[in-house]
């Protein structure tokens, strides 16, 4: 388990080279923010998560029941954790982004335009909540 990184992941990298690639700036694992994003916008203030899908349970329901209880319990502290962190940072006036890795790795693209149309409407000055 040493060799499982928490930041600068595959998925991560991806998502952070096409970010700066179409112009858009950014800071990243935000120490001073709950849950530490992994990408920050400040001026914005949107707060992007690259989430693995195993340890942050993507579809954890269909999947649940082939782990141990041990790891049944990381998991859903881990997902709490995450609500946690969303909910603080909206508490904070942050809009939060969760991208999860297996569709990065699909394609890069899809997460880069949820996080383009959300800084739009930000910019826009549309209500974001």
């Amino acid at each position: 388990m040493s060799r499982i990184r928490s930041k600068n992941t595959q998925a991560e990298l991806a998502l952070r080279r096409e970010l700066f690639r179409l112009g858009l700036r950014y800071r990243i694992h935000a120490p001073d923010l709950p849950g530490r994003p992994d990408i920050v916008f400040r001026g914005r203030r949107v707060a992007v998560f690259v989430d693995g899908d195993f340890w942050h349970g993507r579809r954890f329901d269909d999947w649940a029941h082939k782990l141990s209880e041990p790891w049944r319990a990381k998991i859903a502290r881990n997902r709490a954790r995450d609500a946690a962190s969303n909910a603080a940072l909206k508490a904070l006036g942050w809009a939060v982004v969760r991208v999860w890795e297996k569709d990065l790795k699909a394609d890069p693209a899809v997460g880069v335009a949820r996080i383009r149309r959300l800084l739009r409407k930000i910019r826009s000055g549309t209500r974001v909540g």
